[in-house]
């Protein structure tokens, strides 16, 4: 473990909860630091040094790393938010101090359904069709820039889909089979890059300590290969819901062009749009993505977005030899023993699952 307290920033989201959690249980010094108070709620059940700090106030940052040896950064938000805060934590964690920040980034930098042969040394195009992939390469690339001129060393965490408790990949999916709204592209045949979230927390934990992997990133996954009907099926079964009669849809009735609507939206040009005029074209945007999205009339299923599409017919499991040869990474959380402590969950969260969930 490492030799001072350990900062948590975002802590009241799932994956920093979750940190939060397994670190202080297994007596590890940790400071959670949130946004605002009212995202207190999960890791104030702990008797823990909370601090409440905004990921852009450089001053209120370094007084909550004040002590701190390293720190993990499991912020979310938008792209602004996830670029944005990267020069701030990140001087603001040199100023108190602070030897490491493990920063959660995610496989998405290498796309929702990487060719084969990706790893960490493929190159990150930030030019991609998911803003939320092009965000999260920039907070990488702004992160190494940061740590040319300072002393604070970096190890980024690339993991795929994160389920299991509180996750919106298990109790998001459960929510979309109840409303009949839950839908496999091509059978859900292609292969998920998932990680049970306490593999996730596993290697920020070796990642803290381990010598020698400044400025490294990370792939991280779960042993197993699995495909997104494998991950839905012990959802639908816990419902008691019918796998095979989920719609499924072709990939090839989603449009793999971003339409002119998008890239307008995107443009610095449409920052400097009256408020109430972007209020307008930003409705008007919604009603046509909306329908863009429409399947099949006939279906159950209100959309399939282009990230879904990407993700479902994935056909390359994502290598983490090098975090297990660096970091010493070994998930130690099997798929199946994920899936029954997420369906568990689910029960214990009042979800009608079916005869209630295993032991």
């Amino acid at each position: 473990m490492t030799s001072g307290p350990i900062a948590v920033l975002g802590a009241g989201g799932f994956i920093g909860n979750r940190v939060v959690e397994m670190l202080h249980l297994d007596g590890a010094p940790v400071i959670p630091i949130v946004r605002q108070p009212s995202s207190l709620v999960l890791p104030g059940r702990f008797d823990l040094p909370a601090r409440i700090a905004n990921a852009f106030d450089e001053n209120a940052l370094t007084e909550a790393f004040a002590g701190c040896d390293t720190a993990v950064i499991a912020i979310a938000g938008d792209p602004r938010t996830l670029v944005g805060s990267v020069t701030p934590v990140y001087r603001a964690a040199d100023s108190a101090g602070v030897r490491r920040l493990v920063h959660l980034s995610t496989a998405s930098v290498h796309g929702q359904a990487p060719l084969a042969g990706t790893d960490e040394t493929t190159p990150l195009s930030d030019r991609q069709q998911i803003p939320y992939n092009n965000a999260k390469v920039r907070a990488e690339r702004q992160l190494l820039r940061c740590g040319e001129s300072g002393s604070v060393e970096t190890v980024l965490l690339r993991p795929g889909i994160v389920y299991g408790p509180r996750s919106n990949w298990t109790g998001g999916l459960a929510d979309e089979m109840l409303a009949g709204a839950a839908s496999l592209v091509e059978g859900g045949r292609g292969i998920c890059n998932g990680i049970y979230v306490d593999n996730v927390v596993h290697a920020i934990r070796l990642a803290l300590t381990a010598p020698g992997v400044d400025r490294q990133a990370y792939l991280i996954g779960d042993a197993e290969t699995i495909t997104w009907r494998d991950l839905y099926g012990p959802i639908a079964a816990g419902l008691g819901i019918d796998l095979d009669l989920l719609p499924t849809t072709s990939a090839s009735a989603v449009s793999r062009r971003v339409p002119m609507v998008d890239r307008v939206r995107g443009s610095a040009a449409f920052r400097l749009v009256p408020a109430p005029v972007r209020a307008g074209m930003k409705a008007a945007y919604r009603t046509h993505r909306d329908a863009r999205q429409k399947v099949p009339s006939g279906s159950a299923v209100p959309t399939v977005t282009l990230e879904k599409a990407l993700l479902h017919t994935c056909a390359y499991k994502l290598p983490w030899s090098k975090a297990r040869q660096d970091l010493g990474y070994q998930p130690l959380v099997s798929f199946a023993d994920g899936c029954r402590r997420s369906v568990a969950w689910l029960d214990f969260a009042g979800y009608p699952v079916h005869g209630g969930s295993a032991a």
